[in-house]
């Protein structure tokens, strides 16, 4: 039996592509498809990173070669992770090989748009007309992706997130911790938290602003200072497994402004733990959170906004407890395992791959 060769960065990496796989491979995916996972990303040095990929481009071949592999998946994002992938797809396209490309990341659009000359996205162009599917996040990236390429089997898969058997009773809470998890950076609105933080701990004396995650750790630092908030932020690094576990049961908001998105996994995941989202209405999240139910929408840097939004929440338990029971019903019904996987398994059938 032929075997799903999976492609992406390494599942001991940080970064929502990862954490998506992991899913997939938790529910017994791997097991029942056969499918065999190569990293071709790795955090690590330049030298590191041109070994793994140049080593997964090599086992490909050596699959394809020996006539082992009845489907390729590759999860794909923009800049340097498109480029370090698209050989991929030509060689499937060589060998006569199903091919799936799915879409990860926010920032597709400004990376194709803001490319110099018409070849490198004629290049992008060939690539997506020609995989068997291309799988994206949310209903505004199957229109983005619908006006750039002419393929006609582009569908919506959504990330899957594995449902805590409980939550956590709202009382154990911490009360004013806002939790963010992610990239520390201008993209991810961070400087906005901080911003936020500055206008907020008068009125919030208890506001603790957890930020978990890599990036620039030294010039946040620098900026927390220089507001004068320093005492109200707590920057802890990547955080993962039972750390975030415990982070996400213990915050009373969870709150990510970014400025682009794909569908971030660390939305599921809070939903999925109880917890009222602040976010802003970029790429795939408007299709997890509705404003005042789940948790709130704002535009991008609207700081006044998310002020409000946090101390609304913090001053209002039922409200937010609410919010909170209500995102993590939308996940049961849309975003958990057994609501998505089917869906995979279904495009994985129709593609002539069978479980085992």
């Amino acid at each position: 039996m032929k075997k799903i060769l999976m492609l992406g960065t390494s599942l001991n990496t940080m970064g929502g592509i990862a954490s998506v796989v992991r899913v997939y491979e938790s529910t017994g995916l791997f097991e029942r498809y056969r499918v065999h996972y190569l990293a071709t990303h790795c955090d690590s040095g330049p030298l590191a990173k041109l070994r793994i990929m140049l080593c997964a481009y090599a086992r490909c071949l050596f699959m394809l070669l020996a006539g082992q592999v009845g489907l390729i998946h590759v999860h794909v994002a923009s800049n340097a992770s498109f480029w370090r992938k698209s050989g991929f797809f030509l060689l499937a396209f060589l060998f006569r090989v199903p091919s799936i490309l799915h879409l990860h990341g926010g920032g597709f659009a400004a990376f194709y748009d803001g490319l110099r000359g018409p070849l490198r996205r004629a290049y992008i162009r060939y690539i997506f007309n020609h995989a068997s599917r291309v799988l994206v996040l949310s209903s505004s990236w199957h229109v983005w992706v619908r006006g750039m390429s002419r393929n006609p089997h582009i569908e919506t898969v959504l990330n899957p997130v594995a449902l805590p058997p409980m939550v956590a009773p709202w009382p154990a809470r911490q009360a004013g911790t806002v939790l963010f998890l992610g990239k520390l950076g201008r993209a991810k609105g961070v400087y906005d938290l901080l911003q936020v933080c500055a206008e907020l701990t008068q009125r919030c004396p208890a506001l603790h602003l957890a930020l978990g995650g890599d990036g620039d750790r030294s010039a946040v630092q620098q900026q927390a200072d220089a507001l004068g908030v320093a005492q109200h932020v707590d920057l802890l690094g990547w955080v993962h497994g039972e750390q975030k576990t415990r982070l996400l049961n213990s915050c009373r908001i969870y709150i990510l402004p970014s400025y682009f998105e794909g569908l971030p996994m660390s939305i599921l995941e809070a939903m999925a733990s109880g917890v009222p989202v602040i976010a802003t209405s970029v790429g795939g999240i408007p299709d997890a959170i509705q404003d005042g139910v789940e948790g709130y929408l704002l535009a991008p840097g609207d700081v006044k906004g998310l002020a409000d939004r946090i101390a609304r929440l913090l001053d209002d338990d039922a409200l937010a407890q609410k919010m909170g029971a209500a995102g993590r019903r939308k996940v049961e019904c849309q975003f958990s395992t057994a609501a998505v996987m089917p869906r995979l398994e279904q495009i994985y059938n129709d593609l002539g791959l069978r479980a085992v």
